[in-house]
C-alpha cells in the first residue's frame, strides 16, 4: 500500500482567515523552496479576496514553530554550484519581503523554537504572540552564515547594542526577553494559545479584543540584566574591539560570552557587524533584501559555511575550522567583497506585485 506524503506546509481559509500551517515536523518546520513557494501563492491570492479578512501563520505540530531554512541542501549546494541555495534565498527572500509589505493584518504563533527562517517569516506579521515554550535565535554565525531573512533591519533597531550581541553570540531569547526587545507584541501563556487561536478564527475583526483576553503576566527578561554590559562591551561595530572590551572586562558574564564567541566564525561576525551598520541606514525593506541577497550570495562561497554546516549539523562534532580562524585575520577586503553588489541580471528583486 502506498503511504501519502502529507503536504509540507497547509495553506486553506478557515471562516474569513486564511491560514498557512508548516508540517515539517521531524526538521521542526525548517522551510524549503517548495513551501516559500507555496506560502507566497496563497499570501497573493488572499491579498484581494475580500472574504479574508486576516492570515494565521503557525505550525501543525511538533515542538516549534520553525528552526530555520533547510541547512543541508543550502551546504551541498553552495558546495558545487550554489545555484539551488541562490534560489531558495531569492524565493524566502520574496516570502520575507511579501509579508513585511501585505496588505491585510497577519498574526505568528512563535510558540516554540523560532530561528532563522521562522524569524523570517514572523518579524514581518503585525501580531507576533510569544509564549513561556518561544526560544528565539539568530545562530547564524556559528555556521559561517549570517543574520539573514530581514535580520539586518531587526537587528539593527533593537535597542542599544542589543541586536549586535543577539546578532554575534546567536543568543537563546525566551518569550519575556522577546516581548521586551519588541521582536514579539503579546504574551500568551502556552496553554492559552488555542483559545486564542479559536477566538481570533471566530471572528478576525474583532482579534484586539481576543488579544485582551488572552495576554498573561509577563515573566521578567533576564537579557535586560546585563543591557549595560552589553550596551558597553558591544559597543564598537569592529569586531576586535569587541573581543579586547570583553576580555579586559574579565567578568564572568563577558568571560562566558567570550567563550561563545569563540565558536563562532570571525568572518560572519564581521560580516553581522558591518551588515547591522549598513541596515540602520536603510529605510526600503526591498533594498534591504536585495543588500542581504547579495551578501548570502558571496558568503555561501566562502569555506567557513559549508565547514559550519560539517561541524554543527552533519558530523556534529561541534568543532570547526575557522579559515581565517581568527579576527584579526579577516581583512577588511575579504569582508567588502562580501558586500559587492551582484551584477543586475543576477541581483535580487521582489515580487511584481508587492
Amino acid at each position: 500500500m502506498t503511504e501519502i506524503t502529507p503536504p509540507e506546509v497547509f495553506t486553506f481559509v478557515e471562516g474569513r482567515t486564511g491560514r498557512i500551517r508548516l508540517n515539517r515536523p521531524k526538521a521542526i518546520h525548517a522551510l524549503t523552496h517548495g513551501i516559500c513557494t507555496t506560502m507566497i501563492e496563497a499570501l497573493v491570492s488572499w491579498a484581494d479576496d475580500d472574504a479574508v479578512d486576516l492570515v494565521m501563520i503557525d505550525h501543525a505540530e511538533g515542538r516549534g514553530f520553525c528552526a530555520g531554512g533547510d541547512i543541508r541542501l543550502i551546504a551541498e549546494s553552495a558546495a558545487a554550484d550554489g545555484v539551488a541555495a541562490r534560489a531558495f534565498f531569492h524565493e524566502e527572500y520574496r516570502l520575507n519581503h511579501l509579508l513585511f509589505t501585505y496588505a491585510k493584518p497577519t498574526i505568528a504563533f512563535m510558540d516554540g523554537i523560532t530561528m532563522g527562517g521562522g524569524v523570517g517569516i514572523s518579524q514581518p506579521c503585525t501580531f507576533r504572540i510569544v509564549t513561556d515554550r518561544t526560544v528565539y535565535a539568530m545562530p547564524e554565525t556559528g555556521i559561517g552564515l549570517f543574520t539573514d531573512v530581514g535580520g539586518g533591519r531587526y537587528l539593527s533597531r533593537m535597542p542599544g547594542r542589543m541586536g549586535q550581541y543577539v546578532g554575534l553570540t546567536g543568543a537563546r531569547l525566551n518569550g519575556a526577553e522577546c516581548l521586551a526587545l519588541s521582536l514579539g507584541t503579546h504574551y500568551v501563556a502556552s496553554e492559552g494559545v488555542e483559545r486564542l487561536k479559536t477566538a481570533i478564527l471566530a471572528n478576525p475583526k474583532a482579534i484586539d479584543a481576543a488579544l485582551r483576553s488572552a495576554v498573561t503576566t509577563v515573566p521578567e527578561a533576564p537579557i535586560l540584566d546585563h543591557r549595560a554590559e552589553i550596551d558597553r562591551l558591544f559597543a564598537s561595530d569592529r569586531y576586535e574591539d569587541i573581543l579586547a572590551a570583553l576580555t579586559a572586562d574579565g567578568s564572568e558574564w563577558a568571560q562566558a560570552t567570550l567563550k561563545t564567541l569563540s565558536g563562532k566564525s570571525p568572518l560572519s561576525c564581521k560580516v553581522v557587524l558591518r551588515l547591522l551598520a549598513e541596515a540602520a541606514r536603510i529605510d526600503d525593506f526591498a533594498d534591504e533584501m536585495a543588500m542581504e541577497y547579495a551578501v548570502g550570495a558571496h558568503i555561501i562561497r566562502h569555506p567557513d559555511f559549508v565547514e559550519g554546516v560539517r561541524a554543527l549539523i552533519v558530523d556534529k562534532d561541534n568543532a570547526p575550522r575557522w579559515n581565517p580562524a581568527t579576527a584579526e585575520g579577516v581583512a577588511d577586503e575579504t569582508v567588502d567583497a562580501v558586500f559587492a553588489p551582484l551584477p543586475p541580471a543576477e541581483a535580487w528583486s521582489p515580487l511584481p506585485q508587492a
